[in-house]
């Protein structure tokens, strides 16, 4: 029996890099996939799929409506050739998942596929499982020993108690970044980061769409202003988005699929399409794991408990990524599995949760780190606000990109950056900055007075935090 200083169960981003830190770090290390290829949902059905397809999409949307402005000429008319669009995206998974293949090699860091689980808090045994790729990884059973177990199993699409997903009409992530024809109308159940970036790369490639969201607005985490101009832009571009709406019923008659709901005056109101996407967010996976044999269990909402060391109540086994509490997002898995290596090497790392940025990948994109300004108002925190708006930048004219803003929320008496809430484009790089600012606890006055390249999209945080210090922007 192979033993083991720490084994991983799950490779997606919070597994992959927990396995890499600890192999740095000079421990044995093991890492148990389910399915045939490395990288977990993100690399395979999540992250990295979707924005293969977000990017091929708006090259087609730029082809089709914004060319002609920039003096391109396109003879003939543009069309989608889905099946290459696929084809590419297909592409880009393989090239990542391999690169996850590579770095377990360099890392001498061994690799299982099939299911594990707990035989007792210290060994786990692998069984062989048919993949969801169609492809076998049947075999003999297999058992490991590992003095360190880190779980990483990740999370699954959830849906509502009176739906039945088919796969075919009525379809979850998973299915939507596979199709083989365009909808004719697609309707999103659920206005979170997932259906809309969905919903906004078929509505640009010529599919009607309508998102169906039980709360007051979209993107309900993030900041009030986000959404409001989030709503907007996707507005613009004819999605058609309807919120305060509960669902309550979704029926399929042959290619057709109709949503039943109540609207926020509690009539009943009917939704008519081809497809369905069901997106109302993602739950903790670990069916499978055993987790009684380890003497482990989970909350009523599918999560392991863990305490401020990410150990479950057994000591030597740890838990990370979306089957703990907190977002379910890839960089906070990831930024977790450092932590536990780390721990585990004897060193004292932190996280700041505070701090852990949030991004929606539709155009315009949008991010955001720390307290949004409705977490501060509940909180009794006085502050002060500063934005911007993109549209007053040269770059963005340049570019077309105007849509967007800049939001610095800064306390009142210290002027601490509090918050940083963004709308535009190339947010979700530009994010960092924010991080960044927030991490060496920056006042929105030292963003103020730092020098910001001409002309670009950054010069819009500078402006902002001019907003917030002195109400004083330079060029608005």
């Amino acid at each position: 029996m192979s033993k083991y200083d720490v084994a991983v169960i799950g490779s997606g981003p919070g597994g992959y890099v927990a396995a890499i830190r600890c192999a740095q770090l000079g421990l044995k290390t093991a890492i148990i996939e389910k399915y045939s290829t490395l990288g977990g949902t993100c690399l395979n059905v999540g992250c990295i799929p979707s924005k293969a397809l977000l990017d091929s999409s708006h090259h087609y949307d730029d082809a089709l409506n914004h060319f002609e402005e920039h003096g391109i000429e396109v003879p003939g008319d543009v069309k989608v050739n889905l099946e290459k669009m696929m084809n590419r995206k297909a592409s880009v998974v393989e090239q990542t998942t391999k690169g996850i293949e590579f770095l377990m090699g360099k890392n001498k860091i061994d690799v299982y596929h099939g299911v594990g689980s707990f035989k007792d808090a210290t060994h786990i045994t692998i069984a062989g499982v048919n993949t969801e790729q169609g492809q076998s990884a049947e075999g003999d059973d297999q058992e490991i020993e590992a003095t360190n177990t880190i779980i990483a199993t990740g999370s699954k699409p959830s849906t509502l108690p009176f739906i039945e997903i088919d796969k075919e009409r009525i379809i979850t992530s998973t299915e939507a970044l596979k199709l083989k024809e365009i909808p004719k109308h697609l309707i999103v159940i659920g206005g979170g980061v997932i259906g809309l970036e969905l919903g906004q790369v078929y509505k640009r490639l010529g599919s009607e769409v309508t998102v169906v969201e039980y709360l007051d607005r979209i993107i309900p985490t993030m900041d009030g202003a986000q959404s409001k101009e989030l709503t907007k832009v996707l507005k613009k571009s004819k999605m058609k988005i309807n919120t305060s709406h509960k669902v309550n019923a979704v029926e399929r008659n042959g290619d057709e699929v109709v949503v039943k709901a109540k609207d926020k005056k509690d009539q009943d109101v009917e939704f008519k399409g081809d497809y369905v996407l069901v997106s109302v967010g993602r739950k903790p996976y670990t069916d499978g794991l055993n987790l009684e044999a380890a003497g482990l269990s989970t909350d009523d909402r599918g999560r392991i408990d863990v305490n401020d060391h990410l150990q479950t109540k057994v000591p030597h086994i740890y838990a990370i990524g979306d089957v703990i509490k907190g977002a379910m997002l890839a960089h906070k898995a990831e930024e977790e599995g450092v932590f536990v290596a780390e721990t585990l090497a004897g060193q004292k790392p932190h996280i700041d949760y505070n701090l852990i940025p949030g991004v929606v990948y539709t155009w315009p994109e949008v991010a955001s780190v720390g307290k949004t300004e409705e977490q501060l108002k509940e909180a009794g925190v006085e502050y002060k606000s500063g934005s911007f708006p993109m549209r007053a930048l040269g770059r963005s004219r340049a570019s077309g990109d105007t849509d967007g803003f800049v939001k610095i929320l800064a306390d009142k008496k210290t002027d601490e950056v509090l918050g940083i809430h963004m709308v535009g484009a190339r947010v979700a790089d530009l994010i960092a900055e924010g991080v960044t600012a927030m991490e060496y606890r920056a006042s929105a006055e030292d963003i103020s007075r730092m020098s910001h390249a001409h002309p670009t999209y950054a010069e819009a945080v500078k402006e902002a935090a001019l907003a917030a210090t002195e109400d004083r922007p330079l060029h608005i």
